[in-house]
Protein backbone atom coordinates (compact mmCIF):
# COMPACT_ATOMS: atom_id res chain seq x y z
CA UNK A 1 0.00 0.00 0.00
CA UNK A 2 1.27 3.45 -0.74
CA UNK A 3 1.86 6.29 1.69
CA UNK A 4 -1.22 7.45 3.59
CA UNK A 5 -1.52 10.74 1.67
CA UNK A 6 -1.79 8.75 -1.56
CA UNK A 7 -3.92 5.91 -0.21
CA UNK A 8 -6.60 5.26 -2.80
CA UNK A 9 -9.06 3.83 -0.32
CA UNK A 10 -9.09 7.05 1.71
CA UNK A 11 -9.57 9.19 -1.38
CA UNK A 12 -12.18 6.97 -3.02
CA UNK A 13 -14.25 6.28 0.09
CA UNK A 14 -15.18 9.87 0.81
CA UNK A 15 -14.37 13.47 0.02
CA UNK A 16 -14.73 16.66 2.05
CA UNK A 17 -18.12 18.26 1.66
CA UNK A 18 -17.74 21.30 -0.66
CA UNK A 19 -18.85 24.65 0.82
CA UNK A 20 -22.37 25.79 0.09
CA UNK A 21 -21.99 28.96 -2.02
CA UNK A 22 -25.05 31.05 -1.34
CA UNK A 23 -25.83 34.71 -1.43
CA UNK A 24 -27.17 36.55 1.56
CA UNK A 25 -30.68 36.10 0.17
CA UNK A 26 -30.26 32.31 0.05
CA UNK A 27 -30.11 32.14 -3.76
CA UNK A 28 -27.46 29.75 -5.13
CA UNK A 29 -24.56 31.50 -6.81
CA UNK A 30 -21.92 29.96 -9.05
CA UNK A 31 -19.11 28.08 -7.27
CA UNK A 32 -15.55 29.20 -7.91
CA UNK A 33 -14.17 25.68 -8.30
CA UNK A 34 -15.15 22.92 -10.70
CA UNK A 35 -17.93 20.76 -9.23
CA UNK A 36 -18.81 17.13 -9.72
CA UNK A 37 -21.34 15.89 -12.27
CA UNK A 38 -25.06 16.49 -11.92
CA UNK A 39 -26.90 13.64 -10.23
CA UNK A 40 -30.50 14.78 -10.36
CA UNK A 41 -32.49 17.06 -12.59
CA UNK A 42 -33.45 20.28 -10.78
CA UNK A 43 -36.96 21.48 -10.33
CA UNK A 44 -37.42 24.44 -12.66
CA UNK A 45 -40.01 27.07 -11.84
CA UNK A 46 -41.82 28.15 -15.04
CA UNK A 47 -43.37 31.58 -15.21
CA UNK A 48 -46.78 31.89 -16.83
CA UNK A 49 -46.97 33.05 -20.41
CA UNK A 50 -46.41 36.76 -20.74
CA UNK A 51 -44.91 37.14 -17.26
CA UNK A 52 -42.31 39.84 -16.87
CA UNK A 53 -38.66 39.08 -16.28
CA UNK A 54 -38.89 40.62 -12.84
CA UNK A 55 -41.60 38.14 -11.88
CA UNK A 56 -39.42 35.25 -12.99
CA UNK A 57 -36.53 36.60 -10.96
CA UNK A 58 -38.72 36.92 -7.91
CA UNK A 59 -39.63 33.25 -8.27
CA UNK A 60 -36.06 32.35 -7.35
CA UNK A 61 -34.54 31.79 -10.80
CA UNK A 62 -31.22 33.52 -11.35
CA UNK A 63 -28.54 33.52 -14.05
CA UNK A 64 -30.64 31.53 -16.52
CA UNK A 65 -29.44 31.41 -20.08
CA UNK A 66 -31.76 31.03 -23.03
CA UNK A 67 -31.76 27.51 -24.48
CA UNK A 68 -30.51 27.07 -28.00
CA UNK A 69 -33.20 26.34 -30.56
CA UNK A 70 -32.06 22.98 -31.87
CA UNK A 71 -35.36 21.74 -33.15
CA UNK A 72 -36.06 19.72 -30.06
CA UNK A 73 -39.14 17.59 -29.59
CA UNK A 74 -42.34 19.49 -29.07
CA UNK A 75 -45.34 18.29 -27.11
CA UNK A 76 -48.56 20.23 -27.13
CA UNK A 77 -46.83 23.29 -28.59
CA UNK A 78 -44.17 23.44 -25.82
CA UNK A 79 -40.49 22.90 -26.51
CA UNK A 80 -38.52 20.78 -24.02
CA UNK A 81 -35.95 22.99 -22.30
CA UNK A 82 -32.53 21.84 -21.04
CA UNK A 83 -31.72 22.06 -17.36
CA UNK A 84 -30.70 25.53 -16.12
CA UNK A 85 -27.02 26.32 -15.95
CA UNK A 86 -25.15 29.10 -14.25
CA UNK A 87 -23.08 31.72 -15.99
CA UNK A 88 -19.84 29.78 -15.51
CA UNK A 89 -21.23 26.81 -17.47
CA UNK A 90 -21.75 24.47 -14.51
CA UNK A 91 -24.96 23.12 -13.10
CA UNK A 92 -26.86 24.84 -10.38
CA UNK A 93 -25.12 24.18 -7.00
CA UNK A 94 -28.26 22.78 -5.38
CA UNK A 95 -28.39 19.92 -7.88
CA UNK A 96 -24.76 18.76 -7.68
CA UNK A 97 -23.88 15.20 -6.78
CA UNK A 98 -22.39 14.83 -3.32
CA UNK A 99 -20.76 11.81 -1.74
CA UNK A 100 -23.46 9.82 0.08
CA UNK A 101 -23.22 10.07 3.83
CA UNK A 102 -23.74 7.03 6.08
CA UNK A 103 -27.19 7.10 7.54
CA UNK A 104 -27.84 6.87 11.24
CA UNK A 105 -28.37 3.30 12.54
CA UNK A 106 -31.89 2.03 11.92
CA UNK A 107 -33.92 1.19 15.04
CA UNK A 108 -34.88 -2.33 15.92
CA UNK A 109 -38.30 -3.20 14.64
CA UNK A 110 -40.34 -4.85 11.97
CA UNK A 111 -38.68 -2.73 9.27
CA UNK A 112 -35.38 -4.58 9.54
CA UNK A 113 -32.53 -5.74 11.77
CA UNK A 114 -30.63 -3.56 14.21
CA UNK A 115 -27.84 -1.80 12.33
CA UNK A 116 -24.80 -0.80 14.34
CA UNK A 117 -22.57 2.24 13.71
CA UNK A 118 -20.71 0.24 11.06
CA UNK A 119 -23.88 0.10 8.95
CA UNK A 120 -24.11 -3.69 9.20
CA UNK A 121 -26.53 -5.88 11.16
CA UNK A 122 -25.07 -6.51 14.60
CA UNK A 123 -24.07 -10.15 14.83
CA UNK A 124 -25.16 -11.80 18.10
CA UNK A 125 -22.30 -12.92 20.32
CA UNK A 126 -23.36 -15.38 23.03
CA UNK A 127 -21.72 -15.59 26.42
CA UNK A 128 -18.51 -17.63 26.06
CA UNK A 129 -18.36 -20.98 27.78
CA UNK A 130 -16.12 -21.25 30.87
CA UNK A 131 -12.71 -22.88 30.53
CA UNK A 132 -11.45 -25.85 32.49
CA UNK A 133 -7.84 -25.49 31.31
CA UNK A 134 -5.71 -22.59 30.16
CA UNK A 135 -3.13 -22.00 27.45
CA UNK A 136 -1.39 -21.87 25.16
CA UNK A 137 -1.83 -18.12 24.89
CA UNK A 138 -2.78 -16.20 21.78
CA UNK A 139 -0.55 -13.12 21.57
CA UNK A 140 -2.28 -9.98 20.28
CA UNK A 141 -0.44 -6.74 19.53
CA UNK A 142 -2.53 -3.62 20.10
CA UNK A 143 -0.87 -1.39 17.55
CA UNK A 144 -1.26 1.97 15.81
CA UNK A 145 1.54 4.41 15.09
CA UNK A 146 -0.89 7.31 15.66
CA UNK A 147 -0.94 8.41 19.26
CA UNK A 148 -4.05 9.25 21.23
CA UNK A 149 -6.35 6.72 19.56
CA UNK A 150 -7.11 4.67 22.69
CA UNK A 151 -4.57 1.84 22.43
CA UNK A 152 -3.82 1.72 26.14
CA UNK A 153 -7.45 2.14 27.17
CA UNK A 154 -8.48 -0.62 24.77
CA UNK A 155 -5.71 -2.96 25.95
CA UNK A 156 -6.52 -2.49 29.62
CA UNK A 157 -10.28 -2.83 29.34
CA UNK A 158 -10.21 -5.67 26.81
CA UNK A 159 -7.91 -7.58 29.16
CA UNK A 160 -10.22 -6.97 32.11
CA UNK A 161 -13.28 -8.01 30.07
CA UNK A 162 -11.58 -11.22 28.93
CA UNK A 163 -10.63 -11.97 32.53
CA UNK A 164 -14.27 -11.38 33.48
CA UNK A 165 -15.19 -14.27 31.16
CA UNK A 166 -12.81 -16.62 32.95
CA UNK A 167 -9.79 -16.17 30.66
CA UNK A 168 -6.31 -15.78 32.07
CA UNK A 169 -4.75 -12.67 30.58
CA UNK A 170 -1.25 -11.20 30.63
CA UNK A 171 -0.81 -7.54 29.74
CA UNK A 172 2.57 -6.38 28.47
CA UNK A 173 3.35 -2.66 28.68
CA UNK A 174 5.71 -1.98 25.77
CA UNK A 175 5.42 1.80 25.90
CA UNK A 176 8.13 3.80 27.74
CA UNK A 177 5.43 6.17 28.95
CA UNK A 178 4.11 3.37 31.16
CA UNK A 179 0.47 4.41 30.71
CA UNK A 180 -0.84 0.85 30.89
CA UNK A 181 0.93 0.30 34.20
CA UNK A 182 -0.40 3.60 35.60
CA UNK A 183 -3.92 2.72 34.42
CA UNK A 184 -3.82 -0.38 36.60
CA UNK A 185 -2.52 1.49 39.63
CA UNK A 186 1.02 0.07 39.39
CA UNK A 187 3.73 2.62 40.33
CA UNK A 188 6.14 1.43 37.65
CA UNK A 189 8.56 4.30 38.26
CA UNK A 190 9.24 2.82 41.69
CA UNK A 191 9.91 -0.71 40.43
CA UNK A 192 13.45 -2.02 40.20
CA UNK A 193 12.67 -4.43 37.36
CA UNK A 194 10.40 -3.92 34.40
CA UNK A 195 10.05 -5.22 30.85
CA UNK A 196 13.28 -3.39 30.05
CA UNK A 197 15.24 -5.66 32.39
CA UNK A 198 13.38 -8.69 31.09
CA UNK A 199 14.38 -8.00 27.50
CA UNK A 200 17.99 -6.90 28.04
CA UNK A 201 19.27 -8.72 31.11
CA UNK A 202 19.86 -12.44 30.89
CA UNK A 203 19.64 -12.95 34.65
CA UNK A 204 16.13 -11.43 34.83
CA UNK A 205 13.29 -13.92 34.37
CA UNK A 206 9.66 -13.18 33.65
CA UNK A 207 8.62 -14.17 37.17
CA UNK A 208 10.87 -11.38 38.47
CA UNK A 209 8.83 -8.70 36.72
CA UNK A 210 5.33 -10.20 36.75
CA UNK A 211 2.88 -8.07 38.77
CA UNK A 212 -0.62 -9.26 39.77
CA UNK A 213 -3.42 -6.69 39.43
CA UNK A 214 -6.62 -6.02 41.32
CA UNK A 215 -8.55 -7.93 38.65
CA UNK A 216 -8.67 -11.69 39.15
CA UNK A 217 -6.95 -13.55 36.31
CA UNK A 218 -5.20 -10.41 35.00
CA UNK A 219 -1.41 -9.99 35.35
CA UNK A 220 0.92 -7.26 34.13
CA UNK A 221 4.50 -6.85 32.93
CA UNK A 222 5.07 -3.14 33.66
CA UNK A 223 7.22 -0.57 31.88
CA UNK A 224 8.69 2.81 32.69
CA UNK A 225 10.94 5.40 31.08
CA UNK A 226 13.91 2.99 31.16
CA UNK A 227 12.38 1.25 28.15
CA UNK A 228 13.15 4.28 25.97
CA UNK A 229 16.81 3.14 25.87
CA UNK A 230 15.93 -0.38 24.75
CA UNK A 231 15.77 0.32 21.01
CA UNK A 232 19.31 1.69 20.95
CA UNK A 233 20.67 -1.22 22.96
CA UNK A 234 18.82 -3.84 20.90
CA UNK A 235 20.40 -2.71 17.62
CA UNK A 236 23.56 -4.75 18.20
CA UNK A 237 21.78 -7.80 19.60
CA UNK A 238 21.60 -11.03 17.60
CA UNK A 239 17.99 -11.80 16.66
CA UNK A 240 16.89 -8.48 18.11
CA UNK A 241 13.38 -8.78 16.60
CA UNK A 242 12.70 -11.92 18.68
CA UNK A 243 13.81 -10.58 22.06
CA UNK A 244 10.28 -10.19 23.40
CA UNK A 245 9.23 -13.61 22.08
CA UNK A 246 12.07 -15.29 23.98
CA UNK A 247 11.12 -13.44 27.17
CA UNK A 248 7.44 -14.44 27.00
CA UNK A 249 7.88 -18.05 25.94
CA UNK A 250 8.22 -19.56 29.47
CA UNK A 251 4.73 -18.47 30.60
CA UNK A 252 2.60 -18.82 27.45
CA UNK A 253 1.20 -22.13 28.68
CA UNK A 254 -0.35 -20.42 31.72
CA UNK A 255 -2.41 -17.79 29.88
CA UNK A 256 -5.15 -17.70 27.29
CA UNK A 257 -4.33 -14.23 25.95
CA UNK A 258 -1.27 -11.99 25.97
CA UNK A 259 -2.08 -8.39 25.03
CA UNK A 260 0.88 -6.18 24.11
CA UNK A 261 0.33 -2.43 24.38
CA UNK A 262 2.68 -0.98 21.73
CA UNK A 263 4.15 2.49 21.71
CA UNK A 264 2.84 4.99 19.11
CA UNK A 265 5.60 4.35 16.57
CA UNK A 266 6.80 1.67 14.19
CA UNK A 267 10.20 1.24 15.78
CA UNK A 268 12.08 -1.82 16.96
CA UNK A 269 9.90 -2.34 20.04
CA UNK A 270 6.77 -2.46 17.90
CA UNK A 271 8.49 -4.85 15.49
CA UNK A 272 9.28 -7.07 18.49
CA UNK A 273 5.60 -7.15 19.37
CA UNK A 274 4.60 -7.99 15.79
CA UNK A 275 7.31 -10.65 15.51
CA UNK A 276 5.88 -12.68 18.41
CA UNK A 277 2.18 -11.93 17.88
CA UNK A 278 -0.43 -14.16 16.31
CA UNK A 279 -2.71 -11.25 15.51
CA UNK A 280 -2.92 -7.46 15.44
CA UNK A 281 -5.82 -5.34 16.65
CA UNK A 282 -5.68 -1.78 15.35
CA UNK A 283 -7.54 0.75 17.53
CA UNK A 284 -8.50 3.64 15.26
CA UNK A 285 -10.18 6.81 16.52
CA UNK A 286 -13.14 8.02 14.47
CA UNK A 287 -11.11 10.94 13.13
CA UNK A 288 -9.56 11.52 9.72
CA UNK A 289 -6.02 11.94 11.12
CA UNK A 290 -6.19 8.40 12.50
CA UNK A 291 -6.67 7.07 8.97
CA UNK A 292 -3.37 8.54 7.83
CA UNK A 293 -1.33 6.16 9.94
CA UNK A 294 -3.26 3.03 9.03
CA UNK A 295 -1.66 2.70 5.59
CA UNK A 296 1.87 2.75 7.04
CA UNK A 297 0.89 0.28 9.76
CA UNK A 298 -0.56 -2.17 7.23
CA UNK A 299 2.61 -1.81 5.17
CA UNK A 300 4.74 -2.63 8.24
CA UNK A 301 2.55 -5.64 9.06
CA UNK A 302 3.00 -6.97 5.52
CA UNK A 303 6.78 -6.59 5.78
CA UNK A 304 6.82 -8.47 9.09
CA UNK A 305 4.70 -11.20 7.53
CA UNK A 306 7.10 -11.54 4.60
CA UNK A 307 10.38 -11.38 6.52
CA UNK A 308 9.89 -12.36 10.17
CA UNK A 309 6.50 -13.77 11.16
CA UNK A 310 4.45 -15.40 8.37
CA UNK A 311 1.74 -16.42 10.87
CA UNK A 312 0.90 -12.80 11.74
CA UNK A 313 -2.63 -11.73 10.80
CA UNK A 314 -4.79 -8.65 11.20
CA UNK A 315 -7.45 -9.71 13.69
CA UNK A 316 -9.49 -6.57 13.22
CA UNK A 317 -9.99 -2.84 13.52
CA UNK A 318 -11.53 -1.41 16.68
CA UNK A 319 -13.18 1.99 16.24
CA UNK A 320 -12.72 4.18 19.31
CA UNK A 321 -13.74 7.70 20.40
CA UNK A 322 -16.88 7.48 18.28
CA UNK A 323 -19.50 10.21 18.35
CA UNK A 324 -22.46 9.20 16.21
CA UNK A 325 -23.90 12.72 16.29
CA UNK A 326 -21.21 13.96 13.89
CA UNK A 327 -21.14 13.36 10.15
CA UNK A 328 -17.34 13.27 10.28
CA UNK A 329 -17.28 10.26 12.61
CA UNK A 330 -19.76 8.38 10.44
CA UNK A 331 -17.67 9.19 7.35
CA UNK A 332 -14.53 7.74 8.97
CA UNK A 333 -16.41 4.56 9.94
CA UNK A 334 -17.69 4.21 6.37
CA UNK A 335 -14.12 4.57 5.01
CA UNK A 336 -12.81 1.90 7.39
CA UNK A 337 -15.62 -0.50 6.51
CA UNK A 338 -14.98 0.13 2.82
CA UNK A 339 -11.26 -0.66 3.25
CA UNK A 340 -11.32 -3.52 5.78
CA UNK A 341 -14.82 -4.99 5.40
CA UNK A 342 -15.66 -7.62 8.01
CA UNK A 343 -12.32 -7.04 9.73
CA UNK A 344 -13.92 -3.99 11.37
CA UNK A 345 -15.39 -5.13 14.68
CA UNK A 346 -19.09 -4.60 15.27
CA UNK A 347 -18.26 -3.10 18.65
CA UNK A 348 -17.63 0.64 18.54
CA UNK A 349 -16.32 2.40 21.65
CA UNK A 350 -17.94 5.80 22.13
CA UNK A 351 -16.48 8.82 23.86
CA UNK A 352 -17.17 9.03 27.58
CA UNK A 353 -15.81 10.94 30.56
CA UNK A 354 -15.60 7.65 32.46
CA UNK A 355 -12.26 6.66 30.89
CA UNK A 356 -10.21 9.52 32.43
CA UNK A 357 -11.84 8.74 35.76
CA UNK A 358 -10.77 5.10 35.60
CA UNK A 359 -7.16 6.19 35.02
CA UNK A 360 -7.21 8.17 38.25
CA UNK A 361 -8.86 5.25 40.06
CA UNK A 362 -6.27 2.80 38.67
CA UNK A 363 -8.78 0.18 37.56
CA UNK A 364 -10.60 -0.89 34.39
CA UNK A 365 -14.00 0.46 33.53
CA UNK A 366 -15.56 -2.99 33.91
CA UNK A 367 -15.02 -2.71 37.66
CA UNK A 368 -15.13 1.10 38.07
CA UNK A 369 -18.46 1.54 36.26
CA UNK A 370 -19.67 -1.99 35.49
CA UNK A 371 -23.15 -0.92 34.32
CA UNK A 372 -21.97 1.86 32.02
CA UNK A 373 -22.33 1.72 28.24
CA UNK A 374 -18.55 1.75 27.87
CA UNK A 375 -18.17 -1.30 30.13
CA UNK A 376 -20.79 -3.17 28.13
CA UNK A 377 -19.01 -2.18 24.91
CA UNK A 378 -15.78 -3.80 26.06
CA UNK A 379 -17.61 -6.90 27.23
CA UNK A 380 -19.15 -7.13 23.75
CA UNK A 381 -15.71 -6.58 22.25
CA UNK A 382 -14.27 -9.37 24.42
CA UNK A 383 -16.99 -11.71 23.14
CA UNK A 384 -16.01 -10.85 19.56
CA UNK A 385 -12.34 -11.55 20.30
CA UNK A 386 -13.16 -14.89 21.94
CA UNK A 387 -15.41 -15.85 19.03
CA UNK A 388 -12.53 -15.11 16.68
Amino acid sequence: MSAPDDAEWITAAGAPRPPDHRSSAGTPVPAESTDIAVATEPEVAHAPDGAADSEVASAGIADRTEPEQTGGEQTGGETTEPEPVSTNGHSDRSTLFTVPRPAAPAPVGADGPDLGPTGRPVRPRPEPAPLTTHGPARIIAMCNQKGGVGKTTSTLNLGAALAGYGRRVLLVDLDPQGALSAGLGVPSHELERTVYNLMLERQTTITDVLVPTKVEGLDLIPANIDLSAAEVQLINEVGREHTLARALRPVLHAYDYVLVDCQPSLGLLTVNALACAHGVIMPVAAEFFSLRGVALLVDTIEKVQDRINPDLAIDGVLITMYDGRTVHARDVVAMLVERFGDQVYDTVVSRTVKFPETTVAGEPITSYAPTSAAAEAFRAFAREVIAG
